[in-house]
């Protein structure tokens, strides 16, 4: 099955995240491809990010590399540094470890659609611009409490 037929694929717009924070990610839509198409070592979602929405909260991990290929439309990468326009076969690269919270928003018109590549860990993931933080699994408030 080299092939991926992605349609037969199920598409899912949940999220982990508590509260209003799951707001920014309503219009992100994606499908798990990895474990549907048996691997193992590395996670690779397809994402499609309606127009207004956001891939996730700002963030960076500890324990997790990701990198991301736009396949269409626009997106806006946003890290510490600033705003950075992406086009279709742009690519972005972040290492686990390096504290720059990221994400990418679609402020375009249309649906942006990327591929998201990861290894999902437990390990601590921050969220600089919100009082979150993902710690063994579990949200948290930046002052160790749960999310009840």
């Amino acid at each position: 099955m080299p092939k991926i037929d992605l349609a037969a694929i199920s598409q899912s717009n949940a999220t982990g995240y508590p509260g209003d924070h799951a707001l920014a990610v309503a219009g992100r839509y994606y499908r798990r491809l990895a474990p549907a198409t048996g691997l193992g070592d590395f996670g690779v979602s397809h994402v499609v990010l309606k127009p207004g929405a956001a891939s996730s909260q700002r963030h960076w991990h500890e324990g997790e590399d990701e990198f991301v290929v736009l396949l269409s439309s626009e997106a806006v990468l946003v890290e510490e540094g600033g705003r950075t326009p992406m086009a279709p076969g742009d690519m972005a690269a972040f290492p686990k470890g390096v504290a720059d919270g990221h994400h990418l928003l679609n402020e375009s018109d249309e649906d942006c659609v990327l591929l998201a590549f990861g290894r999902p860990s437990v390990s601590d993931c921050h969220y600089p611009d919100i009082d979150l933080h993902l710690s063994g699994g579990v949200y948290r408030h930046k002052d160790g409490s749960v999310f009840a």
